[in-house]
């Protein structure tokens, strides 16, 4: 089991031309689910005592398995926030495999550390966070927001100890109705109170609303302020000028949610909606989302990494030939300890292509937005709710009810002709593009806004 022989060197061969031909298909297929009876009666028994080979194993998984999974790197895939992997990733992606390389020391994987910082301060250097910044690549967003949250709790009490204060230690979080899941998630697991703060009329948290709230509720009460820089259901990003301003009046820390928006920092036609950003303590960006990384990779900084190590370094003498040295362990900066390099695919790419081919990448498809704005307004059926603040389009479809959304997307998917899944403002059902493939094109838009007709 653990050797190369003939049969390793086979399977290797074929698992190989797999994944070439899977690379070579543009576009690939959409693929859909399928029921788990389905599933069953072609699979059957998969795990047994013998085993079943690596070659039957692989003809499993490519003649029916993988065809139950959709493609999110399929230029009509526009729900929820897709991915589309540069070749180049994909490629060392298997490279990472089969390298058994940890990355959560500088000790066993000082290449892959190193590798990784510089895609994590070209990233920091978008966002004009200051050279001492740094972080580490966690599984996704929802682990980049709360170890971020972790660290400003942890950065908030040591300062009240500090003080000498005998009242309570901070324990609110505050953020708009249009931050992500996670951050509700996060308190639920911090057990810490989320506040929420109204909108103005952008749908935007703004320094107005939340100076409202903080004294409102007392600014001594929060440990952390939440904005987001591109809102997953309509990709708002928030006024951070404004947030950051009183929050550095209040002193309290100012995390910035750009899971999917914070891309678009990359590209000049968007780059002014992110002024305040460069104020941040923390800041995440999920490069398997809008910077063409594959699954899984969120990039988390801090302003002042030396806080995330005091929330996070895990002590026990088994580890003290690391906590005791200087060099930079990533799992000092961010919740959990075996990590693997899931940052060095971005690295890959963006020193194989260059920072103007990502650029380019995101104008692309920023225009792919701008051109199905157009579209919408053009037909007299369509109705957008908002115009894009970056690649999200929501917009409504006249006369339908939430189940004539439903029909149109799930016929759509039996099709397998695109995959777009309605969402919900207000209590309303309307319809969302997601577009963050440079692949998708304007005649996949206009052939999917056609079945609206």
């Amino acid at each position: 089991m653990h050797g190369f022989d003939a049969d390793t060197e086979a399977l290797g061969e074929a698992i190989l031309k797999y994944a070439e031909e899977r690379m070579r298909l543009h576009p690939v297929p959409l693929d859909g689910p399928k029921t788990l009876e389905e599933l069953q009666s072609v699979a059957g028994n998969t795990i047994t005592a013998e085993g079943m080979g690596g070659l039957a194993a692989l003809r499993l998984f490519g003649d029916e398995l993988a065809l139950a999974c959709l493609s999110n790197d399929h230029p009509r895939y526009l729900s929820f926030i897709p991915c589309a992997p540069t070749e180049a990733a994909v490629m060392f992606e298997m490279v990472v495999g089969a390298s058994g390389i940890y990355a959560g020391s500088w000790l066993e994987g000082a290449g892959a550390v190193f590798a990784e910082n510089v895609a994590l301060r070209w990233i920091a250097d978008l966002a004009g966070l200051p050279a001492e910044a740094g972080g580490v690549f966690v599984p996704g967003g929802t682990v980049g927001n709360l170890s971020a949250l972790v660290t400003a709790r942890w950065a908030a009490r040591a300062r009240h100890t500090a003080s000498g204060s005998t009242g309570p230690r901070p324990t609110k979080v505050a953020a708009q109705a249009g931050a992500h899941s996670s951050i509700r998630s996060a308190c639920d697991v911090m057990d810490a109170e989320l506040i929420g703060v109204g909108s103005d009329e952008h749908l935007r948290l703004t320094g107005d609303n939340l100076r409202a709230v903080l004294e409102a509720e007392g600014p001594g009460t929060f440990f952390a302020v939440v904005a987001t820089a591109g809102t997953t259901n309509f990709g708002i990003v928030d006024d951070l000028d404004s947030v950051a301003q009183v929050c550095h009046e209040y002193g309290i820390w100012f995390h910035v949610d750009g899971a999917y928006g914070g891309a678009g920092l990359a590209a000049p036609t968007v780059r002014h909606l992110f002024a305040g950003v460069e104020h941040a303590d923390s800041f995440i960006v999920d490069p398997h989302k809008w910077l063409f990384a594959p699954f899984d990779c969120c990039a988390l900084l801090y302003r002042e990494p030396a806080l995330a190590r005091g929330a996070h370094t895990q002590k026990a003498s088994y580890l003290d030939v690391l906590t005791d040295a200087s060099e930079w362990n990533p799992t000092d900066y961010s919740i959990g300890l075996t990590r693997r390099a899931r940052g060095l695919p971005l690295w890959f790419s963006l020193a194989t292509h260059g920072t103007k081919a990502y650029t380019a990448a995101i104008e692309r498809t920023l225009q792919v937005t701008r051109f199905a704005e157009a579209e919408i307004t053009r037909r007299p059926y369509l109705e957008a709710l908002r115009e894009a603040d970056l690649s999200v389009v929501v917009f409504r479809r006249k006369g339908w009810e939430p189940e004539d959304y439903h029909a149109w997307s799930d016929e759509m998917m039996r099709e397998e002709f695109a995959f777009v899944v309605p969402t919900s403002h207000e209590g309303e059902t309307v319809a969302r593009f997601a577009i963050v493939n440079p692949t998708t094109s304007e005649d996949d838009i206009t052939a999917i806004l056609d079945t609206m007709a």
